[in-house]
């Protein structure tokens, strides 16, 4: 009699698979290649018709996985059955190609047959095992599937009468009814019994006579039955080797009952094994290995690459990037807390453009930029978002420019630019643009609203007071960066004193050391005071500080409210610092000498911009005060009581001795 030959199992990977893959390799598994569950699904075998020749063409013997294979909790799909396997990645090429392939076949198949043996429980019958090397780098996913068959020995055959179809060897009605069934019970493997229900194939009795074994088969060929027929007779011979020489086995392959009696596609045989082979004593040998396309025993290749969109190839490209750090570094880094931070430049210059490199490089997503400039021929060499061709005919809006210039370089980006004058002290407002004014206000209010942290990158003192009023009245984070000729300053603002936790020292803002109201300092500047003269390095220096400022204040437990290290402290001591380190209030960088100042400056309770007597006034008074403080240059020293602290300076003066007793000789001119 003819040998049975099966369909093997054809690995189908949906693409959103490797997606999947890749987070759990980035954020779970790292460089861990431990073994974990995974599962995947089959259905009955299809076949498609040829429309030129009209035959049938067997579509392979697919074992799907997806995306949900990593769920433990997944469920198949409608009219699909789950299969449960190992999942093992690899984290290099060579470890891929080195690994012991017949040990990690051996031990599934050891386990399909513990399974048998102790438990005789047929979920395991179908287990498989995959094995993997993700390149996340090109996106190449190199993989190999084993789908585990115990070999017969001798072959089981089939009688004279082949494959037929199952009309030929069940009624119509008893068809319909094992259909009906399978609807409900939902089971791989099952017997048919004489009265015409379906159960268990566990429920298998030897002294039970007229017993059907059925199994929903995934291949569709005509005469050759799926691989988890393989698995299902070995599991019958193992157990009941006495009874189980001749079965009549229905392969199930419908999927809806046919409207002629005679077109169901199930398939029904007879097949035999020699009586005298016995049962094993031990575990038979197995096979299962999947084939490459070529034929050869050889894993697979997948490449996403080409088929990618190369905005997402981008966009995981920077994850990944970044992600690496939590692998060895920082396993605690919150990269989602930093990414999903809608940031505010205030200046789109030469700070400007180097803090929105340095944010993009840590993932952020929404950067605004907001400046009122356009962009001049000596920039493009300092500031790295301009280009020459930005400058020609009178120069492109520096803030559109820039962001427009960001979403070239990571399209992944959400970048957008304003062009926006902001009001300043000691710059009077003509009546005739009183409403502009207010209307630039309001835009300024509404950017800061809709942003988490707000950069000051601005190249005047005076220009930095309207936004650090309004963010510390709203309760927004503020960086603040400011250069020197080889000096730099990067700080943060503290939160107003409002907000203070007990015990918390309230941090002071820009202006809380200054005892002096904000002024025009722009007016009959000399050329070289026009232009931030700097040392070309600085200015990166200062951006990039400014930005892991940000990212140390938000790693930190406390956010704004961390408390910074005292000034003088050790450097190297950690007490009280986030996963990023410390987070200091003030840096003080002098590149002439190549060191870093960690300066605390406590807030005032005169400062003009953070201190409540401002805030109360802006929140109760809004753009009125403002206006004041624009055009009448002693309103902010009044609002704050710096003139009388002036008043009692020049008194204190007036007070003091100022005359020299003549001692002689002691200051004669030589």
């Amino acid at each position: 009699m003819p040998i049975v030959q099966f369909a093997p199992f054809a690995s189908l990977v949906q693409p959103a698979f490797w997606h999947e893959l890749t987070t759990l390799k980035i954020d779970v598994l790292r460089l861990s290649d431990d073994a974990l569950p995974i599962s995947g699904s089959y259905s009955v075998g299809r076949s498609i018709t040829d429309r030129e020749t009209g035959t049938e063409i067997a579509l392979p013997c697919n074992l799907s996985v997806g995306p949900e294979s990593f769920d433990k909790n997944a469920q198949p799909g409608s009219g699909a059955f789950l299969v449960k396997g190992h999942f093992k990645n690899y984290n290099t090429i060579e470890d891929f190609k080195a690994a012991d392939k017949t040990a990690l076949f051996n031990a599934e198949a050891e386990k399909m047959w513990d399974a048998i043996i102790t438990t005789r429980d047929t979920s395991a019958l179908n287990n498989f095992l995959l094995i993997t090397y993700a390149d996340l780098k090109k996106y190449k996913y190199y993989y190999w599937f084993a789908f585990p068959a115990f070999v017969a020995k001798p072959a089981w055959e089939i009688d004279d009468l082949g494959w037929r179809t199952a009309s030929e060897g069940l009624t119509h009605e008893s068809l319909s009814s094992i259909h009906a069934q399978l609807r409900t019970k939902h089971l791989p493997f099952f017997l048919v019994l004489a009265s015409g229900d379906i159960a268990p194939i566990e429920s298998y009795s030897p002294n039970t006579a007229d017993q059907t074994i059925g199994f929903v088969d995934p291949s569709a060929n005509p005469t050759n039955p799926g691989w988890p027929l393989r698995n299902l007779l070995a599991y019958l011979h193992a157990l009941y080797p006495a009874t189980t020489t001749k079965l009549r086995i229905l392969c199930w392959r419908d999927t809806d009952v046919p409207s002629s009696p005679t077109g169901w596609k199930s398939r029904i045989g007879n097949l035999h094994i020699d009586p005298s082979a016995a049962a094993a004593d031990v575990r038979p040998s197995a096979i299962g290995w999947e084939k490459n396309p070529q034929g050869k025993l050889a894993p697979r290749l997948a490449d996403l690459a080409p088929m990618m969109d190369p905005v997402r190839l981008a966009d995981q490209a920077v994850d990944l990037n970044l992600k690496l750090m939590r692998w060895r570094i920082l396993p605690s880094l919150d990269l989602e807390k930093i990414s999903s931070t809608r940031c505010l430049l205030l200046g789109a210059g030469t700070l400007g453009c180097y803090v929105a490199r340095t944010l993009m490089g840590w993932g952020v997503r929404d950067i605004t930029l907001v400046d009122s400039g356009k962009v001049s021929f000596s920039n493009p060499v300092r500031q790295p978002l301009f280009e020459f061709e930005d400058c020609i005919d009178g120069g492109k809006p520096k803030a559109e420019c820039a962001a427009a210039r960001m979403k070239k370089i990571f399209p992944g980006i959400n970048a957008t630019g304003h062009t926006l004058s902001i009001p300043m002290p000691g710059h009077p407002v003509l009546p005739a643009s009183v409403e502009q004014t207010k209307a630039d206000v309001r835009k300024l209010e509404e950017l800061i609203d809709a942003h988490d942290a707000v950069f000051l990158l601005m190249d005047s003192r005076e220009s930095r007071w309207l936004p650090t009023v309004i963010c510390a009245a709203k309760g927004k984070i503020v960086l603040n960066a400011a250069l020197g000729f080889d000096t730099f300053l990067v700080m943060r603002h503290g939160v107003r004193a409002s907000l203070v936790r007990p015990g918390e020292t309230q941090l002071g803002c820009y202006y809380c050391n200054d005892i002096v109201a904000p002024a025009d300092s722009l007016t009959d500047r000399t050329l070289d005071e026009m232009c931030t003269v700097t040392r070309p390095g600085l200015a990166p220096i200062a951006a990039s500080t400014a930005v892991e400022l940000l990212s140390s204040v938000l790693q930190h437990p406390d956010g704004n409210h961390a408390a910074a290290p005292p000034p003088n402290s050790d450097p190297t001591a950690l007490t009280g610092a986030g996963v990023l380190g410390l987070v200091p209030h003030q840096l003080r960088g002098f590149l002439a000498q190549f060191r870093n100042l960690h300066i605390v400056g406590a807030a005032y309770d005169r400062c003009t911009g953070c201190s409540e007597a401002v805030l109360k006034a802006y929140e109760t008074q809004g753009f009125d005060m403002i206006l004041q403080a624009l055009n009448d240059d002693k309103f902010l020293p009044k609002l704050t009581g710096l003139d009388k602290l002036y008043e009692e300076g020049q008194k204190a003066l007036e007070e003091v001795d100022w005359d020299v007793e003549d001692e002689g000789d002691d200051f004669e001119a030589v």
